[in-house]
Order: structure tokens, then sequence, then C-alpha cells
């Protein structure tokens, strides 16, 4: 089924500056769904199952985040939180007239998701989290994310040289995922320092006493054998949050490279939660 998409931006002023974000819409109506992506990924990581859950009726929105993708990327450390990310989620909303929305995303996406509930619950009619960044996550990231900004700050040509060999590469030759591997790679040595500095010195997500106060009906997806978004943290969320419902991919590549079961589980969940209000009962898959 083909469904509309639509590329829009809004602006947002901050104490930092004006920053423009940009955002695609696919699908139309008032079941809102924002989807959002991975650390320093873009919002194109996104576009498949954006468009399996338009297909089902629902109006999806991804965001490039700032420091992300074809938003501005200042390179002020002090731009960049997951708090400061939740609150463009919700000037996002303010800009669409969206009064709710599901709120979903991978990663740091599924972190910023937590933070929105925790700022605006009432603006949150469920969220969906995979691979969140809990505590278990914590050693591998910083050796994984400490090193790429020690590169950044201290050696800007190892970032600058990546960017140069895989910039002039055409998206539209190479498979989907390659592409957006590619898009990842395409990194500026001042934003993307200041984007891991600002993740390493705020907090990474809500507080566990925070996380299980939020109700709203939650899908939570974890990946086995995955160093840096280990299953015992989405297993760990999943368990904190009254209304969860835990599903166990079964592997770290299912939803991008055998995403149906996945995608029919969140369109699933998400018309769910468009319909009147009520408890989701816990499930383990």
């Amino acid at each position: 089924m083909l469904v509309s998409e639509r590329i829009g931006q809004f602006f947002l002023e901050t104490e930092t500056g004006r920053d423009r974000l940009e955002y695609t819409e696919y699908g139309a109506g008032d079941a809102w769904v924002v989807l959002l992506h991975g650390q320093l990924m873009p919002r194109r990581m996104q576009q498949p199952l954006a468009r399996a859950l338009a297909a089902e009726g629902l109006h999806v929105v991804t965001l490039d985040l700032l420091g992300h993708g074809r938003s501005d990327r200042p390179a002020d450390p002090h731009a960049y939180s997951v708090q400061a990310w939740a609150e463009q989620v919700l000037a996002l909303l303010d800009h669409l007239g969206a009064a709710q929305a599901v709120v979903g995303g991978t990663s740091l996406g599924a972190n910023v998701s937590l933070e929105v509930a925790v700022l605006a619950p009432e603006r949150v009619r469920g969220l969906i989290a995979e691979m969140p960044v809990l505590n278990n996550a914590l050693e591998a990231g910083v050796v994984a994310f400490g090193s790429l900004m020690l590169a950044a700050r201290f050696l800007p040509f190892t970032v600058t040289g990546v960017r140069l060999l895989t910039r002039p590469v055409p998206r539209g030759i190479v498979p989907f995922w390659a592409g957006i591997a590619l898009d990842t790679l395409d990194q500026r040595p001042a934003s993307v320092a200041a984007v891991v500095h600002g993740l390493f010195f705020g907090r990474v997500a809500p507080h566990s006493r925070q996380r299980r106060a939020i109700q709203a009906p939650a899908l939570v997806v974890g990946h086995p054998a995955d160093p840096i978004h280990p299953a015992a943290d989405a297993a760990m969320l999943a368990a904190e949050l009254p209304n969860a419902t835990f599903v166990r991919a079964r592997s770290i590549l299912e939803w991008r490279l055998r995403p149906e079961r996945l995608d029919a589980e969140a369109a699933a969940f998400a018309l769910e939660c468009w319909r009147p209000r009520g408890r989701v009962r816990r499930v383990t898959r």
C-alpha cells in the first residue's frame, strides 16, 4: 500500500540559539506516531517502519533530533541532552498540532521517548522502546562512544576523512541499510564530539523511580547478543513500566532484515493505543 510522504521543518528557540529541525510525515489522520532514530543515525532509518505503520492507517512522523541527519548540528555541547531532545519532540507535536502521540524509537530514540513520557505524560498515548540504553550498557557505551568523542575532539581528521570517503557514494545504488550506514558516517568532528559530550555529562535516561511512574502503555523490544543494547536492559525496563509488553527479537538484525513480525507487533500496539483507553496486560514473548 502506497502512503503519502511529506518533508517538513520547524525552528526552535533555545538558550544556545535558533535551531532548524527537519522531519518526514507518512500518512494522515489523528492517530499520531513519532519515531526517533538511534545515536548519530538519520531519521531515514525509521522509514521502513514508518511506512508499515502508515499503511495501517496511522499518521507517522520521523524526526531528525538536533545534531543528527538533516537537522542543524551546532558544535556547542550545551545544546545536547536527552531532556533537550525530549523537548524537541514536544515542540514537534506543538508544530503539528498533535495533542498526543505514540512516541517511540531505537537506542537513543528509546531513551528520549522515556524522557518525553516523564516531561509530559499527558502528551504520550503510548511508548515503543527498542534497545533502550540503561544500566547494563554503561561500560560498552563508554568504550564505544568515548573513543569516538576523543577521536572527534583530538583527531578530527579521522572523522573528516571518513566523511570524505563515504559522502560521494550515491545512496541510490547501495542497499537501504548500507545507505543508512553511510549516512551515519557522514559526521562533522565538532558536532559529533558535542553530541557525545552532551550525552556523557547529562543523564542518559529517566531514573528508575521515574520510569516506574510512567503509566502509558509500552512496547519494549530487546535484542539478544547485543553488547551496547543488552537484552537485560530491555527486560528491566519492561518490568519497571506498569503497563508494558516485552517482545524479544530473534536477533539484533531481525527488525532490520526480516521486519514483518516486529512491524506487525508495533502496528497492533500503536493501533491499540489509539482505541479507547484501557490497561495493557503485560505479556512476554
